[in-house]
């Protein structure tokens, strides 16, 4: 596990979802930019309708413009729940839900150096998150905080989870997610969430960049 990108998450205020259910193929790149130009200290490649092969074509899309870009920000790129492609390519992160593969058998495919996340619902998976022997993960999510279109099937877990992890003062990063908007923000940092994650109000705004600065400026 590397320095560079422990403090790279740690800094990160926002974290952004490319998420191909807003971001139609063509439009990739531009919501790239604006998530990166905003500020974003992480961009997750989230496409879960799409073949294998799409996946592939999406993640390769951002690869080759995130080293040619010249935008000064160059947020740590995560794929969503495909650690068969993540290994394809170096410097790639992969993030995990519940239902996936396991962290400890994850992070040992990964290696060491790669950045690895959880996603978590409820007090007992944070919990068990932060009882991962050390070098497992490199962050976890907590959510949803509010209720989301993004997972209309998962029940909000409030901003009593998000006080009671942060209570817990956890020795790696944790993003809160779900519902997050410019509009409510506020209440989930008040709560002990200074990182945050939000799809639709970012990606949903013809101005994502702006949208995302309003989110790392807070």
């Amino acid at each position: 596990m590397t320095d560079d990108i422990q403090n790279a998450l740690e800094s990160a205020r926002f974290y952004g979802i490319l998420d191909s259910g807003y971001v139609s193929p063509q439009d990739w790149i531009e919501k790239y930019d604006g998530l990166a130009n905003g500020g974003a200290g992480v961009i997750q490649v989230r496409a879960k309708k799409e073949s294998a092969t799409e996946r592939y074509e999406l993640l390769s899309t951002v690869i080759r413009h995130r080293a040619e870009s010249s935008v000064s920000n160059r947020p740590l790129l995560i794929i969503n729940d495909d650690l068969e492609l993540c290994l394809q390519f170096d410097d790639i992160g992969l993030h995990v839900g519940q239902d996936d593969i396991p962290p400890i058998k994850a992070r040992q495919k990964l290696g060491p150096s790669r950045a690895l996340g959880l996603s978590t619902h409820s007090i007992a998976q944070s919990k068990s998150a932060m009882d991962l022997p050390k070098g497992t993960l490199n962050y976890f999510a907590v959510g949803p905080i509010f209720a989301t279109q993004t997972k209309p099937s998962y029940e909000p877990v409030g901003l009593s989870l998000v006080k009671w992890v942060a209570s817990q003062e956890p020795e790696i990063p944790f993003f809160c997610i779900g519902g997050i908007k410019r509009n409510n923000v506020d209440k989930v940092r008040e709560s002990g969430g200074a990182q945050v994650v939000a799809v639709s109000d970012a990606l949903c705004d013809p101005d994502t960049s702006q949208a995302v600065a309003s989110f790392t400026k807070r």
